[in-house]
């Protein structure tokens, strides 16, 4: 079909630029325009001459000059209306050639070409002025009909080579068209003008019958379900007229589609600029077995010839779909399997990330002398020995010797010789934890209050834990349940952030105590601890004797 289209408009478009009379070539112009006349295809090692009536007046006219081999009209007068004669000479002989020059007093040319375009369909006008053109000066393109501005809206569109487009041409195009190209020579503004008569046919379906096309399907792959509903739908191209004889119909596997009681088709037309299609649906009411995976063809037939298209159906392969929805669901539970075993076993792995740092890196200083302060007297209470042995035994047994944690315990780190409020605040400040043992006994109100009692250490702690964070508290409850509703705010506040540890004094039942505790802890660095033994810690700190400490807890 596209060869026939191109070669109709290349017959109906089939004109000179300018008029053959004889063996002279004809060129309109009009006064005022500029005009370039170039000698037959000259080259560059050319030598051109210019000559008017035929060398019978070897001078030129005023206004008429020779530039580069091309004769210039710098502009076209009514004087210069005549015949031009070139002389073109080269390595490969002489040629020589007669132009005429036919000038009008209009203000646009008349027409050099005509040229058809046919009703509703997308035309198409070229300047063709070549010469102006090449000159590779700064340009403008301009179109007039009947020498007046072009009011085609959005139907007509000038690129910058000065072709026009029409999107559809109709019977008010038809004149004729001046094509002006505005350009700047010597200072001065010319306007080069070529002018084209068109003329709007009926219809080129009038002059021929278009082979049909099948636009639409092309080798498709439909995929479905084995007794669902599908419809498949055809475009072909007929041509330009509904008038010419067409059929449009189905075949299953080389067989008409008549011929199968699931199978309706249907088919109109349809029009696209300037363009008639056909458009037919089939519609299959049940796919059986039979209708899969062979050639359902889309065919179309009119006296300009016949095509088809083809469709398969294909049935749906749900393994791809169970596979992704298998890898999606274990892709899931893995995840879901993953962080429920990052939650439960949350301590183990931090623990062992620890053991794996400490081995190859060490802490950075943070100013800090102690691991732990171990605050565990109730003020004005006879001391639990659960607590007292926790305390005084359990914990350093576990903590430095096992694991090279270093802890202030009062009554067995303190020395005499400070003030006693500020050496507690001094030492609390210079540990990273602060571990609170409490024990049913701290809870009972006393002295008719309804509030338990704090030790000095452990308020300065819970007031640096709750206003930086630091050091952090660790609850420890002994001996069993511990009513919080008796303890101070700050240490019910603390409950119910961050939990409590239990310690059970039943043999073996105290494993994840010490996970639990360890991993509230902070890591131990390479090497272990200092023993707080050593004069340096001694010495910083200055606290009392055990016999002091252990009755220096305030309200």
């Amino acid at each position: 079909m596209a060869a026939g289209w191109t070669l109709l408009l290349a017959a109906a478009a089939l004109a000179a630029a300018h008029d053959h009379d004889g063996e002279t070539d004809t060129y309109r112009v009009s006064i005022g325009h500029l005009f370039l006349l170039s000698c037959l295809s000259a080259g560059n090692h050319a030598n051109v001459t210019w000559s008017r009536g035929g060398g019978r007046h070897p001078s030129l006219p005023p206004g008429v000059e020779v530039r580069e081999g091309m004769l210039w009209f710098l502009p076209v007068q009514m004087s210069h209306d005549g015949f031009y004669t070139c002389e073109k000479r080269d390595p490969s002989g002489a040629l020589r050639a007669t132009f005429r020059v036919s000038v009008s007093r209009r203000m646009c040319p008349d027409p050099s070409e005509d040229k058809s375009l046919f009703l509703e369909v997308p035309g198409s006008l070229s300047c063709k002025q070549t010469e102006i053109f090449n000159l590779k000066l700064t340009r403008s393109v301009r179109w007039m009909k009947d020498c007046r501005p072009m009011e085609g809206g959005g139907r007509v569109t000038v690129d910058d080579g000065g072709i026009m487009r029409l999107s559809a041409a109709s019977q008010g195009d038809s004149g004729n068209y001046t094509c002006l190209v505005d350009v700047n020579v010597d200072g001065r503004t010319y306007s080069a003008a070529r002018s084209i008569w068109v003329t709007v046919d009926k219809g080129i379906e009038d002059t021929l019958a278009v082979k049909p096309e099948v636009v639409s399907p092309q080798d498709q792959v439909v995929v479905v379900e084995e007794g669902a509903r599908v419809e498949l739908e055809c475009l072909a191209s007929i041509g330009f007229s509904e008038d010419q004889e067409t059929f449009m119909y189905w075949t299953v596997n080389e067989t008409d589609a008549d011929g199968h009681e699931e199978l309706r088709h249907s088919w109109h037309f349809e029009h696209q600029r300037g363009m008639v299609y056909g458009k037919s649906t089939l519609s299959i009411s049940n796919v059986r077995r039979h209708f899969l995976n062979v050639p359902i063809s889309c065919c179309v037939l009119n006296p300009g010839g016949f095509h088809e298209g083809f469709v398969r159906l294909q049935e749906a392969d749900h393994r791809a779909l169970y596979t992704a929805v298998a890898l999606g669901l274990s892709s899931s539970l893995a995840l879901l399997l993953l962080f429920a075993a990052l939650v439960f076993f949350r301590v183990d792995l931090v623990l062992a990330h620890r053991k794996l740092l400490r081995t190859y890196s060490k802490r950075a200083p943070d100013g800090k002398i102690y691991d732990a302060y171990v605050s565990f007297l109730p003020p004005d209470a006879p001391r639990s020995a659960e607590t007292e042995s926790l305390a005084l035994g359990v914990l350093p047994e576990v903590l430095e010797k096992q694991h090279g944690y270093s802890l202030y315990i009062p009554g067995r780190d303190d020395c005499p010789g400070e003030a006693v409020h500020d050496v507690i605040a001094a030492t609390v400040r210079r540990c990273r934890r602060l571990i609170i043992i409490i024990s049913p006994e701290t809870t009972p109100p006393l002295n008719g209050r309804t509030e338990g009692q704090l030790c000095y250490e452990q308020k300065v702690g819970l007031h640096d834990a709750l206003t930086s964070n630091d050091p952090r508290v660790i609850l420890v409850e002994v001996g069993g349940p511990v009513d919080y509703s008796r303890l101070p705010e700050s240490m019910r506040y603390v409950r119910r952030r961050q939990g409590a540890l239990r310690w059970r004094s039943t043999r073996g039942a105290n494993r994840s105590f010490w996970k639990s505790l360890r991993y509230h802890m902070p890591s131990v660095p390479a090497g272990g601890r200092r023993p707080p033994s050593e004069p340096s810690h001694r010495q910083d700190v200055g606290l009392f004797e055990g016999s002091l400490m252990r009755n220096s807890c305030f309200v």
